[in-house]
């Protein structure tokens, strides 16, 4: 089998998505290429993961999405005045946080899994943040709010604050509070703190 760098990732997804752990060599061996082949094409474990865990995250934003435009069409604003951004990323923490994969990898491989998931230099924070930038720049644009600080700097903020809250049982042995990490964003975003 020849493989593609894309569909390795899809299956490092699949077994992500299935709460299995990743292993490369069970991995290289199911696409019948060595594991040096396997390394060439997706880099080290944690890159393959990172590019999972981003190509799940990118579909869930999406989906997020998808449901804020079956819910509302192309309105920056809801019936009670919540903002469009707002709701898409509080749909997204909330299918993260529910995600059964997601919380085996937190729960089987902690360290790895929080140094995937927030890296800066990564393959999965430095995306996110982009996709809340362009969520924040499609509302400004539409005239949905006007942010306190510029949006790449507020994206940056939310992003933080939010895998805070969302893994808070990995990184300060608290349980995630997605209520109370919804309502610092909401001030944060369409208020001003």
């Amino acid at each position: 089998m020849n493989a593609h760098p894309s569909e390795i990732v899809r299956m490092a997804a699949r077994l992500v998505n299935q709460g299995a752990r990743l292993d490369m060599s069970a991995l290289a061996a199911e696409l019948g290429i060595s594991r040096t082949t396997l390394f060439r094409r997706v880099g080290n474990r944690e890159d393959l993961l990172g590019e999972a865990l981003w190509l799940l995250s990118d579909k869930t934003m999406r989906a997020a999405d998808k449901r804020w435009h079956a819910m509302h069409g192309d309105a920056v604003r809801d019936p009670d005045d919540g903002l469009r951004c707002l709701w898409i990323m509080a749909w997204y923490r909330e299918a993260i946080a529910g995600h059964q994969g997601m919380r085996m990898l937190l729960d089987e491989e902690p360290v790895a899994a929080i140094r995937v998931l927030t890296d800066p230099a990564g393959r999965v924070q430095p995306r996110v943040i982009q996709s809340y930038v362009d969520l924040l720049d499609r509302d400004v644009d539409a005239g949905g709010f006007v942010p306190v600080v510029d949006v790449k700097t507020l994206a940056y903020a939310i992003v933080r604050l939010g895998e805070t809250f969302l893994y808070s049982d990995v990184l300060a042995s608290r349980s995630p509070d997605l209520a109370a990490v919804g309502t610092l964003i909401g001030r944060l975003v369409d208020r001003g703190l």
